[in-house]
């Protein structure tokens, strides 16, 4: 099993369930988001035996995955505005905050990156 999709499914989880319990806990839901795609990427490329760099950057990652499988493209590239969710929102700031929408959304297309990734890839590694 590629460690990496286990995170990711877990991270997939984790955002759903702060959603449900914590409604006003949208940088964390968020967070996970983002980190459910990101993971996803990685595994992916792990799965190809693809190095990659320490990076939240889900355009870099979801290109070089797109390189390996050109399908994959649309579904990477709704994710790439995920990427400031690994910090933007993690920490106190001022402007605008979360809406329940875009977690909403953040989290459909995390979960929709996941699930395009582990369509590719054979049962074995799926976790």
């Amino acid at each position: 099993m590629n460690q990496w999709l286990a995170l990711a499914r877990d991270d997939v989880v984790a955002g759903d369930a702060i959603l449900k319990v914590a409604m006003g806990s949208y940088a964390s839901a968020s967070f996970h988001g983002q980190q459910a795609a990101e993971k996803a990427l990685k595994g992916f490329l792990t799965w190809h035996d693809l190095p990659f760099r320490k990076t939240h950057d889900l355009a870099l990652l979801g290109a070089a995955c797109s390189k390996l499988d050109p399908s994959l493209e649309p579904a990477c590239k709704r994710a790439d505005d995920l990427s400031a969710y690994a910090w933007e929102f993690r920490y106190p700031r001022v402007g605008d905050e979360l809406t329940s929408e875009q977690v909403v959304e953040a989290l459909s297309i995390a979960r929709s990156l996941y699930d395009a990734i582990i369509a590719r890839l054979p049962e074995e590694v799926r976790p």
